[in-house]
């Protein structure tokens, strides 16, 4: 008799402790976080990654190199300002600003579905080169995959990249502090809803465009105005509400925005209406949040509004005490709400 092989997995933690999570269809945002929280983060535990940033930042001989990776399995693939291969720079590019590197290098996987255009491939590998030399990188290596019809929903796109961060550049949630300015560095939801006016076949009165962009000159204006940046995240799955939210949680702190101070576009607005979406959950590609001490905010503004991409940039709140991982809205309506993750993602597949 020939005995079965055994595939039993060594792991550091009892499988008889996995987690009870519910991958139940439209679970979205909130799923995702359970994912990560529950999954992910206790198996994989280690310093670096549990300082939930958009990238780690690590040591190299002596020099400091950011490291991200994202996936895009965007749906429509091509859509008003953009397309999945601008995605795929921008968000990657915009993840290593973010940490405070200056982005260099990219990698590329494509996961192809049998069948899918080699016209519309070509195009979107051109939109790839477009983006990235805008975005002042280079795709250095990468994978390709072909996988059987039906299997693969046209086009996947991955993405890692790093960047090399400056000496003295400290950048994350752990540096959040009670009196931080919280700025915004433009008009949000456009992305959002650029990528369901295509999907649903919508039409409004005034074209929606996707605000997908790199972000890293902005940035590097901002760190080198002397103000002290304490944490920055670009807003892009769950808007502006979940990084708020995953950022209050991880530094320990409650944050306290204003609804009439939070950026949208009389078209973004009309349109979440009419759909019945919030704004503060509508995705963006081209915009970030940060967190700075309160003496700087004005320069920090005065930096971001010197560049397009960022000119409408506003404080919209402030950290306001240590405790409770929570942010609040104040909507000049009787008491703050506090903001919760979705348990439901508004709009799944925009990036």
């Amino acid at each position: 008799m020939t005995r079965k092989p055994d595939f039993t997995v060594s792991c550091p933690l009892p499988v008889a402790d996995y987690p009870e999570i519910t991958m139940a269809h439209g679970g979205g945002g909130k799923l995702t976080q359970e994912l990560v929280e529950k999954i992910f983060v206790r198996v994989f535990d280690n310093p670096e990654l549990s300082r939930r940033h958009d990238g780690a930042v690590l040591a190299f001989d002596g020099a400091r190199v950011a490291f991200t990776t994202d996936t895009y399995v965007v749906q429509p693939i091509e859509f008003p300002g953009g397309d999945i291969g601008t995605l795929a720079v921008n968000g990657t590019v915009n993840d290593l600003a973010m940490c405070g590197a200056v982005p260099s290098y990219l990698s590329a996987g494509f996961v192809i579905e049998e069948g899918f255009s080699i016209e519309r491939l070509w195009r979107i590998a051109c939109s790839i080169r477009e983006a990235a030399d805008r975005a002042g990188v280079t795709i250095v290596t990468g994978d390709t995959k072909v996988v059987d019809h039906g299997k693969g929903d046209g086009l996947f796109i991955n993405t890692a990249g790093v960047g090399a961060v400056a000496d003295g550049v400290d950048i994350g949630p752990h540096r959040v502090s009670p009196g931080d300015a919280v700025i915004v560095s433009g008009d949000l939801g456009r992305h959002g809803i650029a990528v369901m006016s295509v999907r649903e076949g919508l039409q409004f009165e005034t074209s929606i465009e996707s605000d997908s962009a790199p972000l890293g000159e902005p940035v590097a204006s901002l760190l080198s105005s002397s103000a002290d940046v304490h944490c920055m995240r670009d807003l892009t799955r769950g808007g502006l509400a979940a990084p708020l939210i995953e950022i209050a949680e991880v530094a320990g702190v409650e944050i306290g925005i204003r609804e009439r101070s939070i950026p949208v576009g009389d078209a973004v607005r009309g349109a979440c209406e009419i759909l019945g979406l919030d704004p503060l959950y509508v995705a963006n590609e081209g915009r970030f949040v940060c967190f700075v001490a309160p003496r700087d905010a004005d320069r920090a503004l005065a930096a971001l509004r010197s560049h397009a991409q960022a000119r409408d940039a506003v404080q919209i709140g402030t950290v306001e005490s240590s405790g409770r991982g929570l942010v609040k809205l104040d909507t000049g309506l009787g008491p703050a709400r506090v903001v919760d993750m979705p348990s439901g993602e508004q709009l799944p597949r925009i990036c």
